[in-house]
């Protein structure tokens, strides 16, 4: 092949030369919105994306971490001899200055662009109004050239830094070191619990769009199967399905609710700890989870009680705890255990055809509202055209329970199909929490934003 090439040949197009090579290389970054490893498995929702599409042109993902936005850019544009053929994935925003620089496919993403500042300062609402203090953005980024693009008309006191990530800078503004920094929306909503003195002052307008991008020239040959792939990929509903599983449950807690957990995390969690890690183990569940939903439950409240009669940390009903063996539902050992094998069980007859993490998400909600009422919800949901295998569509359906035009026609009839929604979205931002706070610290920024999987198990399907 080098010396057909040198022999003045023309070149092979790039779908030819994957052919040839069997490999795409994924020029991306090392961050909670792109790619990082989640329990040593690769996840992010760019990595997601680049690994359907890697599969439909049936060659393999290879994938390149670069830190710097520049030297990944300029990776994409001036690849080394015989490098595989290359695009970028990586949050990247479509910009004036980077189309001069790259193709960018269709954008699969908007977001917007958020100014934050420190709480105890004055609330800036323009950008003519950053005069408390420092303005700190990552360099390369398409903050910087925002920021660039309004100097002429204002003139903060600003610099940018190759050696500070976005996560870098809102710990910074939390902290008090800097006052103000810029964030994306899809970043700061699955990451604001965690820096509780941080805050939004405005949006910039207009808001971004991302996109994937591809060496400038003739041959389009890739970039034209990217734009055919995420127009399927729209199509089918995989974007919405992908974003549920990364965005969807991040804006359930405000600060108040989260600082009311962060409390209980350090008051209560350690007396129950044990406890929850003990059933897990016995019944093969992810810990955190269990302790998650025991939050959800009581507030990790051992004597906790409703008006209509479930009690205990895990709230279980005498019907359920009788089932489960429990005599005494006060006892949080007992309610732990308990709450564990019921929702064990539970997760045994959901259709194990159903993948993760739909399948924890729908046992999640059955553990709430009954599974008879989730199997409604899954009939409504395909009587609508959905995918009664996919929670992204039956959580729209489980409202739906509380409508007499739907319920009325369901084997188990009304319920307050809103709870169990809510429920899921909870204990799926309370899980995440415990997963960052317990990873090692050089991890827990890239696991501070994922929804994780924590299903486990292969177990019989539920006949309908």
């Amino acid at each position: 092949m080098v010396g057909l090439l040198l022999g003045g040949c023309d070149k092979p197009s790039q779908l030819a030369q994957l052919k040839q090579q069997n490999t795409l290389l994924m020029l991306t970054r090392n961050t909670p919105t792109t790619y990082f490893n989640d329990r040593d498995e690769p996840s992010g929702f760019e990595y997601e994306l680049a690994r359907r599409f890697a599969d439909e042109l049936g060659v393999e993902l290879e994938v390149r971490v670069i830190n710097s936005i520049d030297i990944l850019l300029q990776t994409l544009i001036r690849p080394a001899f015989e490098q595989p053929v290359t695009f970028a994935a990586a949050g990247l925003s479509i910009t004036p200055d980077r189309q001069s620089r790259v193709a960018f496919s269709s954008p699969y993403k908007n977001i917007n662009l958020h100014l934050v500042y420190n709480r105890s300062l004055t609330k800036p609402t323009d950008f003519s109004q950053l005069t408390e203090g420092e303005l700190v953005v990552e360099q390369g980024s398409h903050h910087e050239e925002r920021v660039r693009s309004l100097i002429g008309e204002f003139e903060p006191q600003w610099r940018s830094s190759d050696e500070l990530e976005s996560m870098d800078l809102l710990q910074m503004v939390n902290d008090g070191e800097i006052a103000y920094t810029l964030v994306d929306s899809n970043l700061w909503a699955t990451n604001y619990i965690y820096f509780p003195n941080a805050r939004i002052a405005f949006d910039f307008q207009p808001g971004e769009q991302l996109a994937w991008a591809f060496a400038k020239g003739e041959d389009r040959s890739l970039l034209e199967k990217a734009e055919q792939f995420f127009a399927r990929m729209e199509q089918e509903g995989i974007l919405a399905q992908l974003n549920e599983r990364f965005y969807g449950h991040v804006n359930q807690l405000d600060y108040v609710g989260a600082g009311i957990f962060m409390r209980q995390l350090d008051r209560r969690l350690p007396k129950y700890r044990e406890d929850f890690i003990k059933a897990a183990l016995e019944q093969e569940l992810d810990w955190k989870l269990l302790a998650a939903m025991g939050y959800q439950e009581s507030h990790w409240r051992a004597k906790a009680r409703s008006p209509t009669g479930v009690r205990g940390l895990m709230m279980l009903t005498l019907p359920t705890a009788k089932e489960m063996g429990v005599d005494n539902r006060l006892d949080p050992q007992q309610s732990i255990s308990g709450g564990a094998r019921y929702f064990a069980k539970i997760k045994r007859r959901i259709p194990e055809r159903i993948p993760e993490p739909d399948r924890t998400w729908m046992s999640l909600a059955a553990y709430n509202v009954g599974r008879g009422h989730l199997e409604d919800a899954r009939v409504i949901t395909q009587q609508r055209g959905g995918d009664p295998d996919r929670w992204i569509d039956v959580k729209e359906s489980l409202p739906l329970l509380a409508q007499k035009k739907w319920y009325k026609s369901t084997r188990y009839g009304y319920a307050r199909g809103n709870e169990p929604v809510i429920y899921v979205q909870n204990i799926r931002r309370y899980y995440d929490i415990l997963q960052w706070l317990e990873a090692p610290q050089s991890e827990a920024t890239q696991l501070a934003q994922t929804s994780h999987q924590p299903g486990i198990a292969e177990e019989p399907e539920l006949t309908q």
